[in-house]
């Protein structure tokens, strides 16, 4: 069917990353949007941002099956100043890794709307 020769590189990517075939499915019932995003120009760069960050395969994994939305999200407008934010808050670069992989959701966070007024909350 088409959708299976669509959605198969996808599959195939993700499962190179070590989902196995239930955080597959999980993940493309959580954000089937993720079938229509670009392996090339979204979903590999966001990946290999993730890993930059230092992240294995394997914590990489953990995290868009907790959180595929991720993938949707732009690198430069949202994760980018994720990140930015919390280093100013003074976590260190081997930190920031692991405050992902326990909260995904942050880096979705707009952090002009609502880090920041969170953390001034606080």
């Amino acid at each position: 069917s088409a959708f299976e020769r669509a959605s198969k590189p996808i599959v195939q990517w993700l499962k190179a990353l070590g989902m196995e075939d239930p955080q597959v499915a999980k993940v493309l019932t959580k954000f089937p949007r993720l079938l229509g995003l670009s392996l090339e120009q979204r979903l590999i760069p966001t990946v290999q941002w993730l890993k930059g960050l230092g992240m294995e395969d394997q914590q990489v994994a953990k995290v868009l099956s907790q959180f595929p939305q991720l993938l949707g999200l732009s690198v430069e407008e949202t994760l980018k100043p994720a990140v930015w934010w919390l280093k100013d808050l003074g976590v260190e670069d081997t930190q920031v890794a692991k405050v992902f992989i326990k909260m995904p959701q942050l880096l979705s966070l707009s952090v002009e709307e609502k880090l920041k007024p969170t953390v001034q909350w606080l």
